[in-house]
């Protein structure tokens, strides 16, 4: 078989002309899914520097792409709320709400592209060195733009590094866990979502890379992880979410 054909399968191309003529749960009018889970009422809530407030991260574009690289060795230098402010705004910020009639969210515009602005990605952090935060784990509020903290569990850090296999874990400032809840994307592209999920997370992960730089960090993208332990680390089922990238992130010389 020849490449092009190889790709071709791959890539199921003629499964656009089979969705085009799908009832997708879009065209049946049944409402999409939240563009964020949902947290407890009265969960504490971390405030983040507003990006319209953020003065870090002005490094030229031109020289933050010309610095990229994958950076695997980190100093022990804690990162500050700020610059854990500007990767995460530079990775899934918010730009505009879309609302129903209702003025319920429907759909967000963000600081990455994502297939019919489905953007459905949740970001937990394993925090190690941050200025101003509690050692543990967090999940990100796009929405809200703040942080809310899931477990202090000290035992965290070994765990996350036995799920990633010793990569880079103990060693970085922050380790960002991103999970996929596939029916953010398969409610409007049915039997197609999965390769604009694998697309979607290439975009999200490369402004990581240039946003680290930017601020004189790095990363190294992992995906070579334990499923079967990571899943239950973060809380997820493993079935309607599940982890789908990981990214430790720390200063470098």
């Amino acid at each position: 078989m020849d490449s092009m054909e190889t790709y071709r399968r791959f890539l199921k191309s003629d499964s656009w002309d089979e969705w085009r003529e799908l009832e997708t749960d879009q065209r049946k009018g049944l409402p999409s899914p939240p563009p964020q889970k949902p947290y407890p009422e009265d969960a504490a809530l971390i405030d983040l520097v507003a990006a319209e407030d953020l003065t870090v991260g002005g490094m030229p574009l031109i020289e933050a792409i010309g610095r990229r690289r994958s950076r695997r060795r980190f100093t022990d230098q804690p990162l500050t709320l700020e610059e854990l402010s500007f990767l995460l705004w530079a990775t899934q910020g918010v730009s505009k709400v879309i609302t129903s009639d209702e003025g319920r969210a429907v759909h967000t515009l963000r600081t990455v592209p994502s297939g019919g602005a489905r953007h459905p990605f949740e970001t937990y952090l394993l925090v190690n060195r941050v200025d101003g935060l509690e050692p543990g784990l967090y999940r990100y509020l796009p929405l809200d733009h703040k942080l809310y903290i899931l477990c202090a569990d000290p035992q965290l850090v070994e765990k996350i590094d036995d799920a990633c296999y010793g990569q880079y874990v103990k060693e970085s400032a922050v380790v960002f866990v991103w999970t996929v809840i596939p029916y953010r994307t398969e409610w409007r592209y049915s039997i197609v979502s999965h390769k604009i999920i694998a697309q979607d997370s290439g975009h999200l992960c490369q402004n990581l890379y240039l946003a680290s730089e930017a601020i004189g960090a790095g990363t190294c993208a992992i995906g070579e992880y334990d499923q079967e332990k990571m899943d239950p680390i973060l809380g997820v089922d493993g079935k309607e979410e599940f982890a789908i990238y990981v990214a430790p992130v720390g200063r470098v010389e």
